[in-house]
């Protein structure tokens, strides 16, 4: 009996890597697809289709390797929930950088097997993304590593101290919500259009401060998302207290210690912030918890001079422990389960987003299944 093999996305802008995907996937079996609608791929992605749900699945439906084909009825990156129950498929087929442990889950639930793609094109042709069709555009996303929240006065005001930063090649597109300043960056492109300009970095980043906080902003952005941003490879931000901008910024931008965090940094995606989101609430910041982020902090820092693979996992983690101490609407019962799925497989860890959105920040020196990794911007 033909095994019944499903997979979802979005597949606007459809290009010769959905097609060898789709003729990847009906390898295993006939091949049904779940396509997101309209009002789903602008709540996760932040932006319209180029597309429309009924254009794509027309589009979708006229492959040779798919079966059928149909409008997923739910939101979020579960949005085929109710269709893949009812299909009851055999394989769950995604791509490497779709991979999420709910879709894990599900699969367990309904007893399919979930493969994963290496995203692999057809014969000689070019590896194609809608990322990648959709602009030529180096302005980089930022992650911390370690010390977020320092950047903000209400919390540095009890201990000053730095936050690390990376600036992060654009090789995915990173959600809105999730942790990686998508927000700076689209101002940073409404600036700049495609690439950061030549000039003082620390100049340019106090323009994409002030372009995204304009006089009379009420809820001002953090500094480390547009230093994060403008300045290539590692960064520690010393913040003094109460200041919005650092006092120094210190760099490494040497392809030694890049390829360091680079070869050992794993991504896990997290489903989406679910209902009414406030990371505000129930706050509990004091000038010790405050410390514990800034030397956790410093010990991230001196980790990554010294590339001490060990002290680099335990200062995210501690990083991570006092962030939530004091923020403890970043994490909710299924990020944590998730994150305990994985403690063993990791020296350390950290969150990239708040209360879902985002991702699940590893630490460790061994590959981690069906992870993303990042390439750093370079000097």
């Amino acid at each position: 009996m033909t095994k019944k093999v499903f997979v979802s996305g979005c597949y606007d802008m459809l290009h010769s890597g959905h097609v060898a995907f789709f003729a990847e996937a009906a390898q295993h079996g006939d091949l049904y697809v779940g396509i997101g609608s309209d009002s789903t791929i602008k709540e996760l992605k932040g932006r319209p289709t180029i597309n429309t749900d009924s254009e794509r699945l027309y589009m979708v439906s006229a492959i040779k390797h798919v079966k059928k084909a149909w409008i997923n009825s739910g939101g979020g990156l579960l949005d085929f929930d109710r269709e893949i129950r009812e299909l009851k498929p055999d394989i769950f087929f995604v791509n490497e950088d779709g991979y999420t442990p709910d879709k894990l889950k599900l699969c367990k639930e309904i007893g399919a097997e979930l493969l994963v793609s290496k995203r692999l094109p057809h014969g000689n042709l070019p590896a194609r993304s809608t990322t990648s069709l959709r602009q030529v555009c180096n302005i980089p996303y930022r992650l911390d590593l370690a010390g977020g929240w320092l950047d903000q006065p209400f919390v540095s005001e009890h201990y000053p101290g730095p936050v690390i930063t990376i600036g992060i090649h654009p090789d995915y597109h990173f959600n809105d919500r999730s942790g990686m300043s998508s927000s700076t960056r689209k101002k940073a492109i409404q600036l700049w259009q495609t690439d950061i300009p030549e000039g003082d970095r620390e100049l340019l980043a106090k323009t994409l401060f002030s372009f995204e906080n304009p006089p009379g902003t009420k809820v001002i952005s953090g500094s480390q998302d547009s230093i994060g941003i403008v300045f290539p490879g590692v960064n520690k931000l010393n913040y003094e207290k109460g200041k919005y901008w650092p006092e120094s910024i210190e760099p490494i931008t040497d392809k030694d210690t890049l390829s360091f965090i680079e070869d050992h940094l794993w991504l896990i995606t997290l489903s989406p912030r679910i209902g009414d989101f406030d990371v505000l609430a129930n706050t509990d910041i004091n000038p010790e918890k405050a410390k514990a982020l800034a030397d956790a902090a410093e010990l991230c820092w001196t980790a990554i001079q010294n590339k001490d693979l060990k002290n680099l996992g335990t200062a995210m983690r501690l990083s991570f422990e006092a962030q939530v101490a004091m923020f403890p609407n970043m994490v909710n019962p299924a990020i944590l389960e998730i994150l305990d799925n994985y403690k063993d497989q990791a020296l350390g860890w950290k969150l990239s987003g708040a209360g879902g959105g985002g991702y699940l920040v590893l630490v460790s020196d061994k590959p981690v299944e069906n992870a993303l990794q990042v390439r750093i911007v370079g000097g």
